[in-house]
């Protein structure tokens, strides 16, 4: 794994028109907009770039003729000049569903606070389309980026590290890598959930869980509920694994497919809250009841799990808070901080009514 990435030192090339332009529209410099409010140039770029040092009244002219002028920074020609552009980039797995959401627009708050942008991509959980996105990301001038996991090609690492760019992975926790991270212990949630199921009563579990190819997360939480069988003299063997793609519709798929079988589960366990619902949706369609035929449970604890009957028992992740610290930590490797961890936040349990008792 690659060690910390410093401060990106590329530059954009990409250049704004200005009225000395001889084709295309004219478009009004900031001398014109100094003339039309009449301040100076000095003033026009402070009401821009540190708005909070110029006095209401001047602020609120220099914006009336921005606005009048219809006048834009030309951003291209100041990150060129800083070797910056402002710009942190994140490559997440999906935007389908609200696994992400809260997390990224944390994220995304954080850093609008320091004068950041954020450019967002989907890789589908696809590894040859996240290395598309990281390399067109940074072709594009994003000084720094988020990346979901572990779990990539070697060389995407060696090209970040090549070019100076510095990254965070969230979502994950591994304290035997170097990288800045700032996530949670996927193997030791799971296996506290799995726990509980177990306490229950119930000795026949299933997992549905996303693809474990590429997805570090998703084998992390597998193995978390093997570790947690063994632990109570089970073997983890005998544990139906069913992997699918993250959606309600697949969950519900899976789940028909066990409990079709002679020795069907008491729990079904389920990789995210997104598989979890779905699991749900499908059991009860088939005449079974939850928990009374067959216990269901999730991990994120998304809006998702408060709206089924019953609520979903899950795993909560602190989304928030770890895109707000995964923020924070971008922007300080940014800065080439030297005071930088990695952070493993706390999950914790939450009890619904979709986890029961079992005799069997």
């Amino acid at each position: 794994m690659a060690g910390r990435s410093r401060k990106p030192t590329q530059a954009s090339n990409a250049r704004q028109p200005d009225s000395s332009d001889s084709k295309g529209p004219v478009l009004p410099t900031l001398e014109d907009v100094a003339r039309e409010a009449g301040v100076s140039t000095a003033t026009v770029s402070r009401c821009i770039n540190a708005p909070d040092r110029v006095v209401k009244a001047t602020r609120e002219r220099v914006q009336n003729a921005i606005q009048a002028l219809g006048y834009s920074p030309n951003f291209g020609a100041r990150a060129l000049a800083a070797k910056q552009t402002n710009t942190i980039g994140a490559v997440i797995p999906t935007m389908e569903n609200a696994i992400f959401a809260r997390g990224l627009q944390a994220f995304q708050e954080t850093l609008a606070e320091a004068g950041q942008t954020l450019l967002v991509a989907s890789s589908g959980y696809d590894p040859g389309i996240e290395e598309e996105q990281i390399r067109t990301l940074i072709s594009r001038g994003a000084d720094g980026l988020l990346l979901i996991g572990y779990n990539r090609s070697e060389r995407i690492y060696e090209f970040l590290e090549k070019r100076h760019i510095p990254y965070v992975v969230a979502w994950a926790y591994d304290p035997g890598s170097s990288a800045t991270a700032v996530g949670f212990d996927n193997a030791g949630a799971m296996a506290a959930l799995a726990s509980e199921v177990l306490r229950q009563g119930h000795r026949r579990l299933a997992i549905i869980s996303g693809h474990r190819a590429g997805n570090d997360r998703a084998e992390e939480r597998v193995r978390g509920v093997r570790s947690a069988a063994r632990a109570f003299g089970l073997d983890p063997d005998d544990i139906d694994v069913i992997e699918t793609v993250y959606s309600v519709d697949s969950g519900g798929t899976a789940m028909a497919q066990l409990l079709d079988r002679k020795d069907r589960p008491t729990a079904v366990i389920c990789g995210n809250d997104v598989l979890a619902v779905g699991a749900i949706r499908k059991a009860q369609s088939l005449g079974f009841r939850v928990p009374q035929d067959v216990s269901v449970t999730g991990f994120d604890d998304i809006e998702l799990a408060t709206l089924i009957d019953p609520g979903l028992t899950t795993v909560h992740v602190p989304h928030r808070e770890m895109g707000r610290q995964a923020a924070r930590s971008i922007l300080a490797l940014l800065n080439e901080s030297t005071e930088l961890n990695t952070v493993c936040l706390e999950t914790f349990i939450v009890h619904r009514g979709s986890l029961g008792k079992s005799d069997a």
